[in-house]
């Protein structure tokens, strides 16, 4: 991505349950409206990627997580010539009810063989399989 395009900050969740499926939303708005994908969404003012992941995940999944470690920052292009920062972080669930909320029109636990049926977010599963993460 250039250098000089304005940068909006966002987080992305890695949640696995027990077994090792992955918790994903349904999106309702752009980006990725109609398409399962991380939860997640913008670092508000005075958030680092921690504070603003563990309240995304609450906000859109109905549960708490603890951050476990940060996988990488992925740049993705934003609507009117931006880019998207986003730091996805690995989190463990500890507690709530899952439930969708927010810019969330449902949410789940998917394993490997779930997500050949559902509309996935562009290139998710690539990145996925690239960082060793896919779920079980």
């Amino acid at each position: 991505m250039e250098d000089d395009l304005p940068r909006i900050a966002g987080v992305g969740a890695l949640v696995f349950d027990v077994h090792r499926r992955l918790l994903l939303v349904l999106r309702t708005k752009p980006p990725g409206q109609g398409t399962w994908s991380l939860p997640g969404g913008r670092v508000e003012p005075g958030e680092d990627a921690a504070a603003a992941v563990v309240r995304e995940v609450v906000e859109e999944t109905g549960l708490r997580v603890v951050v476990r470690r940060v996988v990488e920052v992925v740049e993705l292009p934003a609507p009117g010539g931006g880019v998207y920062s986003i730091t996805d972080l690995v989190c463990e669930p500890v507690g709530g009810t899952l439930a969708a909320g927010d810019d969330a029109g449902d949410a789940g636990w998917f394993a490997a063989a779930d997500l050949a049926g559902v509309p996935v977010q562009p290139g998710l599963l690539d990145t996925l399989a690239r960082w060793g993460l896919l779920p079980a």
